[in-house]
C-alpha cells in the first residue's frame, strides 16, 4: 500500500514538473516572438511610407502575392543588396510587405530573407533571428531565385496563423492595381 502511495506521489510530482516545463518554454517562446516584433516595429516602422522605402533602395518585386485558400503575402519591396549578402539584421529586412487599399500602400510586415547557398557556406544550421526558425524554399520556386529562407513577420497586420506564418487571411490583393503599385516608383 505504502508502495502505490509513494508511486501516485512520483507520478504527480513528475506530471507538476512536465507542465511547468512546457509552460515555461511557451512563456520563452512568447517573449523571443514579441521581442522581434517590437524591433520590427521600432526598426522599420519609417517604411510606413513606400516613398521613404523607395529612396532606401526597396524596389517592387512583383504583383500582389495571394491564395485563394490562405488569405495573402501582399506585394513585395525587395532590397537586392540585402537578399544575397548572408546577413540577417531585424533592423534592416531584405523585404517590406504592403496591402494596397484604395490607392494608398500600408506596410503591414516584412521578410528576411537568406540566399541557402551563401547561408549554408558559413553556418551549420538554418537561420534563426531571435529566437525563431527560418521556412526552407527549394528552387525553382515563384520568385525565380535560388533555394533561400525565410521568415515573415507580420508586425503592424494581426495575422490568425501566427506572426510567422507565410499567408496572412487578414492580407488581401483585392484593391491591388499594377497602376497603383507603379504610381510609387
Amino acid at each position: 500500500m505504502k508502495n502505490k502511495y509513494f508511486y501516485l506521489i512520483g507520478l504527480i510530482a513528475l506530471f507538476l514538473v512536465a507542465i511547468t516545463s512546457v509552460a515555461l518554454a511557451r512563456s520563452e517562446n512568447q517573449a523571443a516572438a514579441g521581442t522581434l516584433i517590437d524591433t520590427v516595429r521600432l526598426d522599420n516602422t519609417r517604411f510606413q511610407d513606400l516613398s521613404v522605402a523607395e529612396a532606401a533602395g526597396y524596389g517592387l518585386l512583383h504583383g500582389c502575392v495571394s491564395s485563394p485558400e490562405e488569405g495573402a503575402m501582399g506585394v513585395h519591396y525587395v532590397k537586392g543588396d540585402l537578399v544575397g549578402d548572408g546577413v540577417l539584421d531585424p533592423s534592416n529586412p531584405e523585404a517590406l510587405i504592403y496591402e494596397f487599399k484604395n490607392g494608398k500602400a500600408t506596410l503591414v510586415g516584412v521578410e528576411y530573407v537568406a540566399i541557402a547557398e551563401v547561408w549554408d557556406a558559413s553556418h551549420a544550421g538554418p537561420p534563426v533571428l531571435n529566437g525563431q526558425l527560418f521556412d526552407y524554399r527549394g528552387s525553382p520556386n515563384r520568385y525565380g531565385i535560388p533555394a533561400f529562407y525565410e521568415l515573415h513577420v507580420w508586425a503592424w497586420k494581426n495575422n490568425p496563423l501566427g506572426a510567422f506564418a507565410d499567408w496572412n487571411p487578414n492580407v488581401s490583393c483585392a484593391d491591388y492595381t499594377a497602376e497603383a503599385a507603379a504610381a510609387h516608383e
